[in-house]
């Protein structure tokens, strides 16, 4: 199971190869919120997302001959874009199997960075059979989204960048929005600021209708959502929460929180006039729920990951629309 020590080593690999994302604030956020809000600005690491830190750490730690033979991954784009980027670098075959209603950007960019796409539908198709059947077919190591070790490393290393940063400011107790889906990049955090930064406190932000880790976290047991679409946050719509994530937001976790996409989109207008950053919907709960969830988050700060920004034109100006 992934430790902090597994992070660290992690971080040594990713060094030099992600980018050290920035820790913005904005007063005009601040009023809204009524306290201070510190955005973690994923969406400016490679490929627009968090994803490429898990992608490179679970591609990097393969054995030599497993990585030569290639990889296979299966996502709604944003882990898909990291797996074929750290394919590319090592170069080794990828095969990304995404869902057929995933945005075209999305699609076309993980094709142009030289993976074979094979798309599925996943309202009445098993992405996870179709992934296994592939990778015993072609002899491909499968790189799961969130349920695997190296990926849970590699997204923890932004936790490590997170209590770095915090320290920095002075921030010692804070809770910690992650954009959550499976639970990979929420799970990894929470590791690494138990390690590294114990008074800040990871929490899950999703969707409603789709907020599986909330439920779950709740109930102290996995909760599976009723349907897998039908939310504009599609970066972040999984069936439920991973049989190796779960277990580290139950012990690590504070209750979940939960936002409607129309504050998600109200979110990614505020980031992009308050601090200049493109947001997916997914990629914008956290700050929507540190903006909007006031009552449900204690202290003098609250940090919120804005964990991607690959959103296409028409999306993005639905969004600018709430302030037009």
């Amino acid at each position: 199971m992934t430790s902090i020590a597994m992070i660290e080593a992690a971080a040594l690999r990713l060094a030099g190869r992600a980018r050290r994302t920035p820790l913005l604030s904005s007063p005009f956020l601040d009023a809204i919120a009524g306290r201070r809000v510190w955005v973690k600005a994923e969406c400016l690491q490679h490929t627009g997302s968090f994803k490429f830190r898990g992608a490179w750490s679970a591609v990097s730690a393969l054995p030599a001959k497993a990585r030569a033979r290639g990889v296979i991954a299966f996502s709604s784009g944003n882990h898909a874009q990291g797996v074929a980027l750290a394919a590319q670098m090592h170069a080794i075959p990828a095969v990304i199997i995404m869902p057929a209603d995933a945005p075209a950007l999305k699609i076309d960019n993980t094709r142009a960075l030289g993976a074979e796409v094979i798309l599925y539908d996943r309202a009445h198709e098993d992405r996870d059979a179709i992934g296994a059947h592939l990778s015993e077919d072609r002899g491909l190591t499968l790189i799961r989204p969130y349920d695997d070790p190296q990926v849970i490393a590699g997204q923890g290393t932004m936790g490590l960048e997170i209590a770095e940063q915090a320290a920095a400011e002075g921030i010692t107790h804070a809770d910690v929005l992650v954009c959550c889906g499976g639970g990979g990049l929420t799970s990894g955090t929470a590791l690494a600021l138990e390690a590294r930064a114990p008074g800040l406190r990871a929490r899950s932000a999703e969707p409603a209708g789709f907020d599986d880790a909330a439920r779950s976290l709740a109930a102290g047991a996995i909760r599976r959502n009723a349907s897998l679409s039908g939310s504009i946050c599609d970066a972040i719509v999984t069936p439920e929460p991973g049989q190796i994530t779960f277990p580290i937001l139950h012990r690590l976790c504070g209750p979940g929180l939960v936002v409607t996409d129309d504050e998600a989109l109200q979110a990614m207008a505020l980031a992009f006039l308050r601090l200049k950053l493109v947001l997916e919907p997914g990629g914008a709960v956290a700050l929507a729920a540190a903006l909007f969830r006031r009552d449900e988050i204690a202290g003098n700060d609250v940090i919120a990951v804005a964990s991607g920004g690959n959103v296409g034109a028409a999306v993005f100006v639905q969004a600018l629309a709430r302030f037009g």
